[in-house]
């Protein structure tokens, strides 16, 4: 299963957003998109999805360009989780689940409603996000970060091959923060996540794609794209890279303004 882009473009009111990028993800890996706000990480990710066609260039899932391809079949293989879910139906956290279920249904499935097989992918991925017993709370009540869990195992109900998330980590709190990159980095799947904290990053990512103003500057190991030049041509920090004993950096870093030595820091915005 393999999931790459040539050369893709897009633009909005004229403005280049996503400007000739190439890129091939390595399969059943979990990838790490960094870059500052604006640089375009969102917007490449829908592009990767099929949300968005791009200008230029083509998307491909293995091989066959992804516009091209049965909307069911894409559906199946790729799952999305964005930023921000809203939703004005009180919906109880089994039915948000559920939805991911839908590309699977056949025939009288659609119209029946869940069976065996949607039941128990709805228990396990409830289970894999830590949340085995809340089938029956009300989505109106769950806070933001339980609604970002809620909806990551929404995705992997659907048993997709290739899972792009929009900064997951959002609204959650670091132990969640920990338990959910442990288990996209342990995962069988195609990953790819947008993600702030570059230790973070370093730290569970394989693979990591660095993006500044629409284009993608560097791809590869943490340890050969989490470098001093780097982080501040792109961040405009400076840095202190040190690698722990695995070969994975860690960060230290402050403003170019500030005369004081780099810290650490868990936010890479």
């Amino acid at each position: 299963m393999s999931l790459d882009a040539h050369d893709i473009t897009w633009s909005a009111n004229g403005a280049p957003i996503i400007d000739g990028i190439t890129v091939s993800l390595p399969q059943g890996r979990l990838t790490g998109l960094l870059g500052p706000n604006g640089s375009g990480k969102s917007t490449l990710l829908r592009l990767l999805a099929g949300l968005l066609r791009p200008r230029a260039g083509t998307v491909l899932l293995d091989g066959r360009r992804l516009g091209e391809l049965p909307r069911r079949e894409v559906a199946r293989r790729l799952a999305v989780v964005a930023q921000e879910t809203s939703t004005d139906i009180d919906m109880t956290v089994t039915d948000v689940v559920m939805l991911g279920r839908i590309p699977h249904r056949t025939g009288l499935a659609r119209v029946s409603g869940d069976g065996p097989r949607d039941v128990l992918e709805a228990e396990k991925a409830l289970a894999r996000c830590g949340l085995e017993g809340w089938g029956d709370r009300r989505w109106s009540t769950l806070s933001g970060g339980e609604r970002q869990r809620v909806n990551i195992a929404r995705a992997l109900a659907q048993r997709p091959t290739e899972l792009l998330l929009d900064e997951p980590t959002n609204h959650l709190d670091i132990h969640h923060q920990l338990d959910l990159l442990r288990m996209l980095a342990d995962a069988p799947t195609t990953v790819v996540a947008s993600l702030h904290d570059l230790n973070l990053a370093a730290q569970y990512c394989d693979h990591l794609l660095l993006m500044e103003a629409g284009r993608l500057v560097a791809s590869g190991p943490p340890a050969e794209v989490l470098t001093e030049q780097w982080l501040e041509r792109v961040y405009r920090v400076r840095a202190t890279v040190t690698l722990s004993p695995d070969g994975r950096p860690h960060l230290r870093y402050t403003s170019l303004d500030d005369p004081s030595p780099a810290f650490t820091s868990g936010d890479g915005r």
